[in-house]
């Protein structure tokens, strides 16, 4: 499925100067990820030009385009404007020539201004474009922070999720989304996940109703997003199945292409969801960081058992 996003929301979004603001400006969208810097086509070449990218001009375009005769920057210009180009931007805060201002008000292209050098601006465009037009997915769970690490709980509806986000929450750690978490691939090894904004900042609790975490616990309980580090695994115990002990063999889940640690947490009554959940944080945290609890104790066993069998 291809996305898009509103031109709109990135003016907003990087506070960009409006040039030439077209009448249909609320109705264009950016459905393409990368930018380009046009030196080529202002020199005539348009062999692989799109025009649907967002085209950034800077010192060296404007330079050039400066340093033609009128009738060849009419010309160069023409050429460029006339193939469907969704917007241009020039960079650094730089002198515009009138001719690229009256010739994207007769093509109805949007030009933008802003004050952020080229190399700047690309960075973070592309970057905030990547979001934006990301592959991605709604699942249904719980995704929480705790400790620094992004955790997704994922189980049947009933679970205790929903009241594992708010004892999660309320031993300081933050919420980002409640029942429908809506996943983005932001490139090739991340995963992010935020919550619908219709239901943002809320939780459902069965026999009280919904639940606006960020009005009772404070605006430090909540976060917008979360990159996914953790998956979690809940399910009723089952009698006489296998569940991981020693923590060697590595699970993964795989969405969206990417595969993400995981585990998978049996529940008793009893059992103390939330302290497991900030133990299995913690725990993979180590991992990330160089140390593994159970490669360590799984070596002192096969040294012991050496020197016993000596």
């Amino acid at each position: 499925m291809e996305y898009s996003v509103k031109l709109l929301t990135l003016v907003k979004e990087f506070s960009l100067k409006g040039i030439v603001v077209p009448d249909n400006i609320e109705e264009i969208e950016v459905v393409r990820s990368d930018v380009s810097r046009p030196g080529l086509p202002l020199c005539g070449y348009f062999e692989y030009f799109e025009g649907g990218r967002i085209q950034i001009m800077g010192k060296m375009e404007m330079s050039y385009i400066e340093g033609l005769s009128y009738e060849k920057r009419v010309e160069s210009l023409s050429n460029f404007l006339s193939r469907g180009v969704v917007c241009v931007v020039v960079t650094t805060n730089l002198s515009i020539c009138k001719e690229l201002v009256e010739l994207c008000e007769k093509y109805k292209t949007p030009l933008y201004l802003t004050t952020d050098n080229t190399s700047y601006f690309m960075a973070a465009l592309i970057a905030s474009l990547n979001i934006h037009l990301a592959e991605r997915i709604a699942l249904h769970g719980v995704l929480v922070e705790v400790y620094g690490e992004g955790i997704l709980l994922l189980g049947d509806s009933g679970m205790g999720k929903s009241e594992t986000a708010i004892e999660l929450v309320k031993r300081g750690h933050r919420l980002i989304a409640d029942d429908s978490v809506e996943i983005k691939r932001v490139s090739a090894k991340s995963l992010v996940g935020s919550a619908p904004e219709l239901i943002r900042h809320y939780v459902e609790m069965r026999g009280i109703g919904i639940v606006d975490i960020r009005r009772i616990f404070g605006m430090g309980a909540i976060k917008l997003s979360e990159k996914i580090d953790l998956i979690i695994n809940i399910e009723n115990w089952v009698q006489g199945k296998q569940y991981e002990r020693f923590g060697l063999d590595d699970e993964y889940t795989e969405i969206l292409g990417i595969k993400i640690p995981s585990i998978t947490v049996p529940i008793t009554p009893g059992r103390n969801l939330a302290v497991i959940i900030e133990i299995a944080a913690m725990n993979h945290r180590q991992k990330k960081m160089g140390y593994n609890t159970a490669e360590e104790f799984n070596k002192k066993l096969m040294s012991m058992y050496g020197e016993g069998k000596d």
